[in-house]
């Protein structure tokens, strides 16, 4: 079984409040990844509370996102049209990965024997490479893949650097 992973595709990293370079461009290529995957989709939703700026995050990115119960908190709209959206996991996440995340991956592995594992979406050098080591800490002996046109980084400079890092840990990148 093969899993894809789409790390916080949610509207404040796509065009709101930290909105990346090309955010529509990309959630329109995710949205066709999806469609396309024989698989099952697992989607992380970056999550905090109104009380975000006084947290250690806030303090050190002092930018209000993805606060629970906001447009900006939901994933996009162009994915949840996809056919399999309703049927896909949704882990909340409160900081850059999820422990949650690595458990149900192993859980599912357990179940089902994972063969390959790829992920997708915002922000590379942020959420995606936190959770795709996180991902390889559970699953040590799975094929795991970065669709590295399906990211963006902060920065293309950031990107690569998240990317180097990646491949240094044995991760693929496509």
């Amino acid at each position: 079984m093969d899993v894809l992973i789409v790390i916080d595709m949610q509207n404040d990293f796509i065009d709101g409040s930290l909105k990346s370079k090309d955010g529509i461009n990309l959630l329109n290529k995710i949205v066709e990844k999806v469609n396309e995957f024989n698989g099952e989709v697992v989607y992380t939703k970056d999550t905090h509370e109104k009380n975000y700026l006084d947290t250690f995050e806030g303090q050190n990115l002092p930018i209000e996102h993805c606060i629970r119960g906001t447009e900006g908190h939901e994933i996009a709209k162009a994915l949840q049209e996809t056919k399999s959206f309703k049927d896909s996991k949704i882990i909340e996440k409160y900081t850059f990965g999820s422990i949650k995340l690595g458990e149900y991956l192993k859980d599912l592995d357990d179940k089902e024997n994972l063969e390959n594992i790829y992920f997708v979406g915002l922000v590379a050098d942020i959420c995606v490479v936190s959770n795709i080591l996180i991902t390889k800490a559970f699953l040590p002996e799975k094929n795991i893949y970065l669709y590295k046109d399906l990211t963006e980084g902060l920065t293309d400079e950031k990107k690569k650097s998240a990317i180097d890092v990646l491949e240094s840990c044995h991760i693929k990148i496509i």
